[in-house]
Protein backbone atom coordinates (compact mmCIF):
# COMPACT_ATOMS: atom_id res chain seq x y z
CA UNK A 1 0.00 0.00 0.00
CA UNK A 2 1.36 3.20 -0.81
CA UNK A 3 1.97 6.69 1.55
CA UNK A 4 -0.72 9.43 0.22
CA UNK A 5 1.68 11.74 2.33
CA UNK A 6 5.04 10.50 -0.10
CA UNK A 7 7.17 13.06 -1.62
CA UNK A 8 6.39 13.95 -5.39
CA UNK A 9 8.75 12.42 -7.69
CA UNK A 10 10.94 14.28 -10.26
CA UNK A 11 8.21 13.58 -12.46
CA UNK A 12 5.41 14.76 -10.45
CA UNK A 13 7.16 17.75 -9.32
CA UNK A 14 7.61 19.36 -13.00
CA UNK A 15 3.72 18.39 -14.21
CA UNK A 16 2.34 20.20 -11.05
CA UNK A 17 4.65 22.98 -11.20
CA UNK A 18 3.45 23.30 -14.98
CA UNK A 19 -0.19 23.17 -13.84
CA UNK A 20 0.70 26.03 -11.59
CA UNK A 21 2.27 27.95 -14.20
CA UNK A 22 -0.65 27.30 -17.09
CA UNK A 23 -3.06 28.52 -14.18
CA UNK A 24 -1.42 31.37 -13.86
CA UNK A 25 -0.37 32.19 -17.89
CA UNK A 26 -3.17 34.37 -19.71
CA UNK A 27 -5.37 32.94 -22.16
CA UNK A 28 -4.60 34.31 -25.61
CA UNK A 29 -6.51 35.99 -28.41
CA UNK A 30 -4.46 35.79 -30.88
CA UNK A 31 -7.07 36.79 -34.23
CA UNK A 32 -10.50 38.42 -34.32
CA UNK A 33 -11.36 35.01 -36.00
CA UNK A 34 -10.37 33.08 -33.46
CA UNK A 35 -11.97 35.01 -30.89
CA UNK A 36 -15.49 34.60 -32.48
CA UNK A 37 -14.54 30.58 -32.53
CA UNK A 38 -14.12 30.61 -29.04
CA UNK A 39 -17.00 33.19 -27.70
CA UNK A 40 -19.35 30.51 -30.30
CA UNK A 41 -19.97 33.24 -32.30
CA UNK A 42 -19.93 33.16 -36.09
CA UNK A 43 -16.68 33.89 -38.05
CA UNK A 44 -16.16 37.71 -38.71
CA UNK A 45 -17.18 38.90 -41.92
CA UNK A 46 -13.77 40.52 -41.60
CA UNK A 47 -10.64 39.18 -40.70
CA UNK A 48 -9.29 42.62 -38.99
CA UNK A 49 -11.83 44.42 -37.45
CA UNK A 50 -15.91 42.75 -36.09
CA UNK A 51 -18.44 44.54 -34.31
CA UNK A 52 -19.69 41.75 -31.71
CA UNK A 53 -23.07 41.38 -29.61
CA UNK A 54 -24.81 44.13 -31.17
CA UNK A 55 -28.38 44.69 -31.28
CA UNK A 56 -28.90 41.70 -33.71
CA UNK A 57 -26.90 39.14 -31.01
CA UNK A 58 -29.44 37.64 -28.43
CA UNK A 59 -27.29 34.82 -26.86
CA UNK A 60 -24.99 35.61 -23.85
CA UNK A 61 -21.22 35.34 -24.70
CA UNK A 62 -18.80 33.79 -21.77
CA UNK A 63 -15.21 34.44 -21.57
CA UNK A 64 -12.67 32.41 -20.80
CA UNK A 65 -12.22 32.19 -17.02
CA UNK A 66 -9.05 34.20 -15.68
CA UNK A 67 -7.15 36.70 -17.79
CA UNK A 68 -7.02 37.13 -21.03
CA UNK A 69 -4.49 38.55 -23.26
CA UNK A 70 -5.72 40.50 -26.61
CA UNK A 71 -3.93 40.90 -29.82
CA UNK A 72 -5.78 43.84 -30.96
CA UNK A 73 -8.07 46.54 -29.99
CA UNK A 74 -11.25 46.42 -28.13
CA UNK A 75 -13.76 49.07 -27.50
CA UNK A 76 -16.94 48.11 -25.60
CA UNK A 77 -20.40 49.48 -24.40
CA UNK A 78 -22.04 48.62 -21.68
CA UNK A 79 -25.43 49.70 -20.88
CA UNK A 80 -25.36 49.48 -17.38
CA UNK A 81 -22.53 48.32 -14.98
CA UNK A 82 -23.15 45.61 -12.13
CA UNK A 83 -23.77 47.34 -9.05
CA UNK A 84 -21.36 50.87 -8.46
CA UNK A 85 -18.72 51.24 -9.93
CA UNK A 86 -16.05 53.10 -8.69
CA UNK A 87 -13.67 55.21 -11.51
CA UNK A 88 -11.03 56.05 -9.80
CA UNK A 89 -11.65 56.84 -6.04
CA UNK A 90 -14.83 57.20 -5.67
CA UNK A 91 -18.01 56.31 -7.81
CA UNK A 92 -18.88 57.92 -10.17
CA UNK A 93 -22.70 59.45 -10.73
CA UNK A 94 -23.57 58.42 -14.07
CA UNK A 95 -25.64 55.30 -14.55
CA UNK A 96 -26.37 55.24 -18.30
CA UNK A 97 -23.65 52.73 -19.03
CA UNK A 98 -20.14 53.56 -20.49
CA UNK A 99 -17.41 52.44 -22.31
CA UNK A 100 -14.59 50.74 -21.63
CA UNK A 101 -11.00 50.57 -23.77
CA UNK A 102 -8.53 47.76 -24.21
CA UNK A 103 -5.37 48.02 -26.75
CA UNK A 104 -2.89 45.02 -27.56
CA UNK A 105 -0.87 43.58 -25.01
CA UNK A 106 -3.15 44.25 -22.14
CA UNK A 107 -4.32 41.67 -19.97
CA UNK A 108 -8.55 41.85 -18.76
CA UNK A 109 -9.29 39.79 -16.03
CA UNK A 110 -12.60 38.63 -15.47
CA UNK A 111 -14.36 37.83 -11.97
CA UNK A 112 -16.66 34.55 -11.67
CA UNK A 113 -19.31 36.58 -11.89
CA UNK A 114 -18.43 39.04 -14.73
CA UNK A 115 -17.54 36.75 -17.01
CA UNK A 116 -21.01 36.76 -19.21
CA UNK A 117 -20.36 39.81 -21.32
CA UNK A 118 -23.07 41.92 -21.24
CA UNK A 119 -22.00 44.97 -23.23
CA UNK A 120 -24.22 45.77 -26.21
CA UNK A 121 -21.78 46.38 -28.61
CA UNK A 122 -17.77 45.06 -28.76
CA UNK A 123 -15.51 46.67 -31.53
CA UNK A 124 -12.60 44.16 -31.97
CA UNK A 125 -10.02 46.58 -34.15
CA UNK A 126 -6.65 44.71 -35.50
CA UNK A 127 -3.82 46.61 -35.34
CA UNK A 128 -3.30 45.61 -39.43
CA UNK A 129 -6.75 47.14 -40.21
CA UNK A 130 -5.56 50.76 -39.97
CA UNK A 131 -2.41 50.39 -41.68
CA UNK A 132 -1.31 53.53 -44.03
CA UNK A 133 -4.22 55.23 -42.20
CA UNK A 134 -3.19 58.34 -40.18
CA UNK A 135 -5.74 56.50 -37.30
CA UNK A 136 -2.71 54.18 -37.03
CA UNK A 137 -0.48 56.56 -35.16
CA UNK A 138 -3.28 58.05 -33.67
CA UNK A 139 -4.92 55.97 -31.99
CA UNK A 140 -1.72 55.35 -29.24
CA UNK A 141 -1.95 58.64 -28.34
CA UNK A 142 -5.42 57.98 -27.21
CA UNK A 143 -5.04 57.79 -23.21
CA UNK A 144 -7.92 56.15 -22.15
CA UNK A 145 -6.50 52.83 -24.04
CA UNK A 146 -4.33 52.46 -21.67
CA UNK A 147 -6.92 53.18 -18.44
CA UNK A 148 -8.10 50.04 -15.93
CA UNK A 149 -11.50 49.07 -16.05
CA UNK A 150 -12.79 50.95 -12.86
CA UNK A 151 -11.50 54.02 -15.26
CA UNK A 152 -14.38 53.23 -17.91
CA UNK A 153 -15.76 56.33 -19.58
CA UNK A 154 -19.03 57.32 -17.76
CA UNK A 155 -21.84 58.84 -20.08
CA UNK A 156 -24.92 61.03 -20.11
CA UNK A 157 -28.09 59.53 -22.06
CA UNK A 158 -26.94 62.10 -24.73
CA UNK A 159 -23.43 61.42 -25.05
CA UNK A 160 -24.81 57.49 -25.00
CA UNK A 161 -26.96 58.38 -28.36
CA UNK A 162 -23.68 59.41 -30.00
CA UNK A 163 -22.16 56.54 -29.27
CA UNK A 164 -24.89 54.30 -30.60
CA UNK A 165 -25.37 56.07 -33.61
CA UNK A 166 -21.58 56.01 -34.63
CA UNK A 167 -21.67 52.41 -33.60
CA UNK A 168 -24.56 51.42 -35.59
CA UNK A 169 -22.94 52.97 -38.60
CA UNK A 170 -20.05 50.56 -37.99
CA UNK A 171 -22.44 47.63 -37.82
CA UNK A 172 -24.26 48.33 -40.79
CA UNK A 173 -21.11 49.05 -42.95
CA UNK A 174 -19.72 45.57 -42.12
CA UNK A 175 -23.03 43.78 -43.02
CA UNK A 176 -23.18 45.45 -45.96
CA UNK A 177 -21.68 44.45 -49.72
CA UNK A 178 -18.07 44.94 -49.17
CA UNK A 179 -16.76 47.57 -52.20
CA UNK A 180 -13.46 49.93 -52.31
CA UNK A 181 -14.80 52.07 -49.71
CA UNK A 182 -15.86 50.12 -46.77
CA UNK A 183 -12.52 50.18 -45.21
CA UNK A 184 -12.33 54.40 -45.73
CA UNK A 185 -16.11 54.51 -44.61
CA UNK A 186 -15.64 52.23 -41.42
CA UNK A 187 -11.64 53.54 -40.57
CA UNK A 188 -13.46 56.95 -40.75
CA UNK A 189 -16.37 56.05 -38.28
CA UNK A 190 -13.84 54.56 -35.74
CA UNK A 191 -11.70 57.68 -36.23
CA UNK A 192 -15.33 59.51 -35.18
CA UNK A 193 -15.91 57.31 -32.14
CA UNK A 194 -12.36 57.45 -30.49
CA UNK A 195 -12.76 61.38 -31.18
CA UNK A 196 -16.06 61.30 -29.24
CA UNK A 197 -14.62 59.44 -26.60
CA UNK A 198 -11.86 61.90 -26.14
CA UNK A 199 -14.14 64.93 -25.83
CA UNK A 200 -16.31 62.89 -23.18
CA UNK A 201 -13.38 61.87 -20.94
CA UNK A 202 -12.30 65.34 -21.05
CA UNK A 203 -15.84 66.07 -20.01
CA UNK A 204 -15.43 63.82 -17.31
CA UNK A 205 -12.76 65.53 -16.20
CA UNK A 206 -14.46 68.54 -15.97
CA UNK A 207 -17.27 66.94 -14.29
CA UNK A 208 -15.43 65.27 -11.89
CA UNK A 209 -13.38 68.38 -11.11
CA UNK A 210 -14.09 68.52 -6.98
CA UNK A 211 -12.64 64.69 -7.14
CA UNK A 212 -9.66 65.34 -9.30
CA UNK A 213 -8.77 68.42 -6.86
CA UNK A 214 -8.97 65.36 -3.79
CA UNK A 215 -6.71 63.74 -5.63
CA UNK A 216 -4.20 66.58 -6.47
CA UNK A 217 -4.00 66.95 -2.96
CA UNK A 218 -3.12 63.62 -1.90
CA UNK A 219 -0.54 63.38 -4.90
CA UNK A 220 1.29 66.22 -3.06
CA UNK A 221 1.16 64.39 0.21
CA UNK A 222 2.57 61.49 -1.21
CA UNK A 223 5.39 63.33 -2.93
CA UNK A 224 6.23 65.87 -0.09
CA UNK A 225 6.28 62.45 2.13
CA UNK A 226 8.25 60.88 -0.18
CA UNK A 227 10.98 63.73 -0.24
CA UNK A 228 10.54 64.50 3.83
CA UNK A 229 10.91 60.66 4.79
CA UNK A 230 13.95 60.13 3.19
CA UNK A 231 12.12 57.49 0.85
CA UNK A 232 13.96 59.01 -2.25
CA UNK A 233 17.45 58.10 -0.55
CA UNK A 234 16.62 54.32 -0.27
CA UNK A 235 14.82 54.58 -3.39
CA UNK A 236 15.73 56.70 -5.88
CA UNK A 237 13.94 59.56 -7.97
CA UNK A 238 10.18 59.11 -7.44
CA UNK A 239 8.30 57.91 -10.89
CA UNK A 240 5.48 58.04 -12.23
CA UNK A 241 4.23 54.35 -11.97
CA UNK A 242 5.27 54.67 -8.32
CA UNK A 243 2.38 58.02 -7.48
CA UNK A 244 0.03 55.94 -9.63
CA UNK A 245 -0.40 52.79 -7.48
CA UNK A 246 -0.38 54.99 -4.22
CA UNK A 247 -3.59 56.75 -5.62
CA UNK A 248 -4.82 53.56 -7.10
CA UNK A 249 -5.05 55.33 -10.64
CA UNK A 250 -3.34 54.07 -14.04
CA UNK A 251 -0.18 56.28 -14.91
CA UNK A 252 -2.14 57.54 -18.31
CA UNK A 253 -5.61 58.49 -16.05
CA UNK A 254 -2.77 60.33 -13.59
CA UNK A 255 -1.25 62.12 -16.68
CA UNK A 256 -4.17 63.29 -18.42
CA UNK A 257 -5.98 64.68 -14.99
CA UNK A 258 -3.38 66.42 -14.29
CA UNK A 259 -3.43 68.40 -17.63
CA UNK A 260 -6.77 68.60 -17.14
CA UNK A 261 -5.80 70.66 -13.60
CA UNK A 262 -2.70 72.45 -13.87
CA UNK A 263 -1.57 71.67 -17.56
CA UNK A 264 1.30 69.47 -16.68
CA UNK A 265 1.60 65.53 -16.89
CA UNK A 266 2.59 63.67 -14.52
CA UNK A 267 6.34 63.51 -15.46
CA UNK A 268 6.51 67.00 -15.54
CA UNK A 269 4.58 67.30 -12.22
CA UNK A 270 7.30 65.47 -10.88
CA UNK A 271 9.74 67.64 -12.25
CA UNK A 272 8.71 70.59 -10.59
CA UNK A 273 8.53 69.37 -7.26
CA UNK A 274 12.11 68.12 -7.62
CA UNK A 275 12.88 71.64 -8.46
CA UNK A 276 11.14 73.36 -5.82
CA UNK A 277 12.55 69.99 -2.88
CA UNK A 278 16.22 70.90 -4.71
CA UNK A 279 15.66 75.02 -4.34
CA UNK A 280 14.21 74.63 -0.43
CA UNK A 281 17.62 72.28 0.41
CA UNK A 282 20.13 74.58 -1.11
CA UNK A 283 18.79 77.42 0.11
CA UNK A 284 17.89 76.75 4.05
CA UNK A 285 20.59 73.70 4.59
CA UNK A 286 24.11 73.39 4.73
CA UNK A 287 23.90 70.00 2.75
CA UNK A 288 26.20 69.69 0.02
CA UNK A 289 25.44 69.37 -3.63
CA UNK A 290 26.33 65.69 -3.47
CA UNK A 291 24.41 64.89 -0.35
CA UNK A 292 21.51 67.34 -2.12
CA UNK A 293 21.72 64.53 -4.95
CA UNK A 294 21.88 61.43 -2.92
CA UNK A 295 18.98 63.23 -0.56
CA UNK A 296 16.78 63.32 -3.49
CA UNK A 297 17.61 60.33 -5.23
CA UNK A 298 20.45 61.11 -7.75
CA UNK A 299 22.54 58.17 -8.55
CA UNK A 300 25.38 60.82 -8.87
CA UNK A 301 25.58 64.37 -8.43
CA UNK A 302 26.55 65.57 -11.57
CA UNK A 303 23.32 64.21 -13.05
CA UNK A 304 21.89 66.58 -10.17
CA UNK A 305 23.27 69.51 -11.30
CA UNK A 306 22.88 68.62 -14.80
CA UNK A 307 18.93 68.55 -14.31
CA UNK A 308 19.03 71.54 -12.05
CA UNK A 309 20.66 73.57 -14.32
CA UNK A 310 18.12 72.75 -17.05
CA UNK A 311 15.44 72.85 -15.67
CA UNK A 312 16.56 76.64 -13.22
CA UNK A 313 18.31 78.08 -15.90
CA UNK A 314 21.09 78.31 -13.35
CA UNK A 315 23.42 75.70 -11.46
CA UNK A 316 23.09 74.55 -7.95
CA UNK A 317 25.99 76.34 -6.33
CA UNK A 318 24.92 79.90 -8.25
CA UNK A 319 21.70 79.32 -6.82
CA UNK A 320 22.62 78.64 -3.60
CA UNK A 321 25.22 81.90 -3.90
CA UNK A 322 22.29 84.13 -4.60
CA UNK A 323 21.28 83.97 -0.94
CA UNK A 324 24.28 84.47 0.52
Amino acid sequence: MQNDNRPLDRLSFYTFRNMKKEENTPFKFDSLTEAHRILGLPAPRHPLVSLINSPNTTSTINMPQGPHLLNYYKVSYKPKFSGRLRYGQSYYDFDEGGLLFASPGQIINHGDDDRAVCSQYTLLLHPDFLWNYPLARKIKQYGFFSYSANEALHLSEEEVATILSIFGMIDKELNSRIDEFSQDVIVSHIDSLLNYANRFYKRQFITRKVVNNDLLTRLEQEIDSYFNNDTSASQGLPTVQFLAEKLHLSPSYLSDMLRSLIGQNAQQYIHEKLVEKSKELLSTTNLSVSDIAFQLGFEHSQSFSKFFKMKAKISPLQFRQSFN
